[in-house]
């Protein structure tokens, strides 16, 4: 029997996944909720739950899901990365670097954990880190537009706040 429930519960989730790409956020909340229901440590629902309250813009009930899921798995890199992006849009840049910095330990590789790292310490002003980091996002996957576009955005405010010191003095 628990291979059926299994079985149903995974049709359940790919069908919210479906209901998600299609922007049906509030159908698939629905059955995010189900699925809680029949298993409340469910990793995929918790974290899949959390991605769609993001994208309805509410983000402190994701970032509540996303704890769900690491309480489940501690160590869980994609409720990880989510929720740093979370609260990075809560301009809580510290805290997603904490977050990022755990990815890290776990996987010095990740690349978008090293890009986003960057932007968070780009919001918080701090150029040349942040360059550091869209650069080693860069090393790993050199397609990563996100880390690329950054790059060339960082690249430029550090030149143009050269450029103003420079008139300064």
């Amino acid at each position: 029997m628990k291979y059926t429930l299994n079985k149903e519960l995974d049709k359940m989730l790919q069908h919210a996944l479906d209901l998600c790409e299609d922007g049906n956020f509030l159908d698939a909340l629905k059955l995010y909720d189900l699925a809680l229901i029949e298993d409340p440590t469910n990793i995929h629902a918790l974290i899949d739950k959390g991605v769609t309250l993001q994208n309805l813009g509410r983000i402190t009930q994701a970032i509540t899901y996303y704890d769900k899921a690491l309480f489940v798995e501690p160590c869980n890199l994609n409720a990880l990365i989510n929720k740093g992006a979370s609260l990075h849009t809560r301009k809580k840049y510290d805290d997603a670097i904490q977050c990022y910095d755990t990815i890290l330990k776990i996987d010095p590789k990740y690349a978008m954990a090293l890009a986003y790292k960057g932007l968070s310490l780009g919001e918080q002003g701090n150029f040349t880190d942040a360059l550091k980091y869209f650069k080693k996002a860069l090393s790993i996957n050199p397609d990563y537009d996100l880390a690329s576009i950054s790059k060339g955005m960082v690249k430029e405010l550090i030149k143009s706040i050269r450029l103003e010191k420079s008139k300064i003095l």
